[in-house]
This record gives structure tokens, C-alpha cells and sequence, in this order.
């Protein structure tokens, strides 16, 4: 879209001093970010002596502590901060593009159908066999999602259409997930699964965080790329046609870049929730309710966040580790309730 379009988009009043204002909360949200990178880094269950570890790995000496920070404690942070990004990212497209403000990632069924990419590879026993095996199974799964919602996309069917046809492949998926743990016949394996299923960034390796990166800055790249079009859609599709969007090829880009996002990040942590839901309802007071403007706020604030859990989960006292998809739902169903409270008494 271009420039002219996206300024018709939105009213006048919303631009004046919108741009710096933008800038500073995406300033202070990657400040925090950075900082919480950093204490990820520097937290865990045994005293870690982080400045040697870092002279150590920089003087290309491999001692314990340097193995530990980078095969394990940096994999972490990254895989937290990636995952996080690309979750708080497509819950803001798909809110923007859907109008709709309980969406997120998981409505169009990415996320079920690459966790059940993940649970044949563990029921086929494939998971064994290969290091990499469970992360490629849940990206391939979702790379099917995407070809089925992307061919309905592609002919033209409606906004609706799309979001019934997500929530029919989110309902098979879970079906058939359900299915490979009713029929498994190891519980111990049926107990992995479902611990997996709980979402996790525990013993990751920069293998996994070389395996998600480049899918998800290229389904990064396809959503903030809609961010105008994104704009002109609260006027609605009509008249966002009438100023020339492309709807069919918005509809393809966001599909296409929420499943590489969404779909790789599922394949390497697991199933993290409400990240998507909560973190665009924080971000968009702040940018004034624009929807492209609050893409990139929305995905460093779900990167802070998810961090800021998995900091979390370290720092409690329990063992075996809580799993991290869990800590996101303790934190983000209570404030969504609060949330949809405070808006029907601001509506009454």
C-alpha cells in the first residue's frame, strides 16, 4: 500500500505526535527486553559465574562453565525471546485483521496442527532416532495448515470463511492428538507428549534456535508488512478495497507468516498460551488502537514476557521444572478476565 493510502487510513488527530510516541514505547519496550535477555542469561538453579563464563568462551577455553552458557543458558534466552516475538507479533495481526480482539495465534488451528505434527513424530518413535526429528515434525505439520487455510485464502473466500475453516482444522488437530495419546501404547511415552504439550524451553540448543530463526524472520517479515493494510481495515473491507488493498494478497501474507512463526515457535517450545491473546490489549492504548502500529510493540512486549515467565519458572522452588506454557495461562487467564470485566463496565 502506499504512502497516501496509509494516511486516509487513519484520522489526522491520530497522527500528530503518533510517530515519536511509537518510537519511544518500541524503545523501552527493547530496553526491557534486552535487560530481561540478560538476567535469562545470568538466572538458573546453581550459582553461575556469568563474567567468567563469558572470558572463558571468549578465550575459546572450554571449561563447564562456558559449555553451560553456550549450550544451554544463551540457547534459552534466544529460543524465549523468538518464541515470545513471534506469539505477541501474530496475535496483534490476527486482531488486527480479524477485528476481533479475543483472537489469537491460535485461531486459524496453526498452533494445534503443528503440535500434532510434533505428537506423530513422537508416537512414530522418529523422535529417538533424530535429534532434530520433533521440531521438523511441527513445522511440517503446520506447513500443512498453511496450505490448506492459504488455498481457501487464495479463493477468495470470506474473513469468516477462513476463521471457520481455523477453527475446524484447530478441532481435528486436537482430535487427532487426542487420539495418538488414547492409542499409545507406552504411558511413559503418552506422559512425554502431554508433558511437551505444556510448552517449554528447557534443555534447547542453538540447533533449535538455528532451525526456527530464519522461518520466523520470514514470517515476521510477511506480517509487518501488512501493517498499512491493517490501518485501512478498520474502515472495513469494503471501503479498504475501494483504496486499494489487496485483501486476497493481505489474507495470503498474514496466513503464510503466522504458520512460519507461529508453526516453527510451537515446534521448538511447545505449546505457550494467552502470550498472542493478552500482549496486544497492553500495547495498543499505547499506540494509539492503530493496528499496524502495534505489531512490533506486540511482539517485543511477548518476548519481554514470555522471558519474564521463564525467568520465573526457574526462580520457583519446584521440581521437576513448571512448564512454561503453564505460567503463561496462570498469568494471562485471570488478566483476561479482568480485562473483558473492566471493558463491560466501561461499556455500561
Amino acid at each position: 500500500m502506499n504512502a497516501p493510502l496509509s494516511r486516509l487510513a487513519r484520522p489526522a488527530s491520530r497522527r500528530r505526535g503518533r510517530p515519536a510516541a511509537n518510537r519511544a514505547v518500541n524503545l523501552l519496550l527493547a530496553a526491557a527486553l534486552a535487560a530481561l535477555t540478560v538476567a535469562s542469561v545470568g538466572i538458573g538453579y546453581a550459582p553461575f559465574d556469568v563474567p567468567a563464563a563469558v572470558a572463558d568462551l571468549l578465550a575459546g577455553r572450554t571449561t563447564l562453565p562456558a559449555l553451560v552458557l553456550w549450550e544451554l543458558r544463551i540457547p534459552r534466552a534466544l529460543l524465549g525471546g523468538l518464541v515470545g516475538f513471534s506469539l505477541g507479533l501474530t496475535g496483534a495481526a490476527m486482531q488486527g485483521y480479524l477485528r476481533n480482539p479475543l483472537a489469537d495465534p491460535g485461531i486459524l488451528g496453526l498452533s494445534s496442527a503443528a503440535a500434532l505434527g510434533a505428537v506423530i513424530v513422537f508416537y512414530g518413535g522418529f523422535a529417538a532416532s533424530l535429534g532434530l526429528a520433533l521440531p521438523l515434525g511441527g513445522i511440517a505439520g503446520a506447513a500443512g495448515a498453511a496450505l490448506l487455510l492459504n488455498l481457501l485464502a487464495a479463493g477468495g473466500g470470506s474473513t469468516l470463511g477462513l476463521i471457520l475453516a481455523g477453527v475446524g482444522l484447530s478441532s481435528l488437530a486436537g482430535a487427532l492428538t487426542a487420539l495418538a495419546l488414547n492409542l499409545s501404547p507406552n504411558p511413559y511415552a503418552a506422559l512425554e507428549i502431554v508433558f511437551w504439550l505444556m510448552g517449554s524451553l528447557d534443555d534447547r540448543s542453538l540447533d533449535h534456535v538455528l532451525l526456527c530463526l530464519p522461518l520466523m524472520a520470514l514470517g515476521w517479515g510477511l506480517m509487518l508488512s501488512t501493517a498499512p493494510a491493517l490501518d485501512a481495515l478498520t474502515l472495513g473491507e469494503d471501503t479498504a478495497a475501494s483504496l486499494g488493498v489487496g485483501l486476497v494478497s493481505v489474507r495470503l501474507r498474514l496466513v503464510t507468516g503466522a504458520a512460519l512463526a507461529v508453526g516453527s515457535g510451537v515446534a521448538v517450545s511447545g505449546a505457550v498460551g494467552f502470550v498472542g491473546l493478552v500482549v496486544p490489549h497492553l500495547v495498543r492504548p499505547l499506540v494509539g488502537a492503530r493496528p499496524g502500529a502495534s505489531l512490533l510493540p506486540s511482539g517485543l512486549a511477548g518476548a519481554a514476557l514470555v522471558l519474564g515467565a521463564d525467568i520465573g519458572v526457574r526462580l520457583l522452588a519446584t521440581r521437576p521444572e513448571l512448564k512454561l506454557g503453564v505460567v503463561t495461562a496462570l498469568v494471562g487467564a485471570p488478566f483476561l478476565i479482568v480485562l473483558l470485566l473492566r471493558n463491560r463496565g466501561s461499556r455500561a
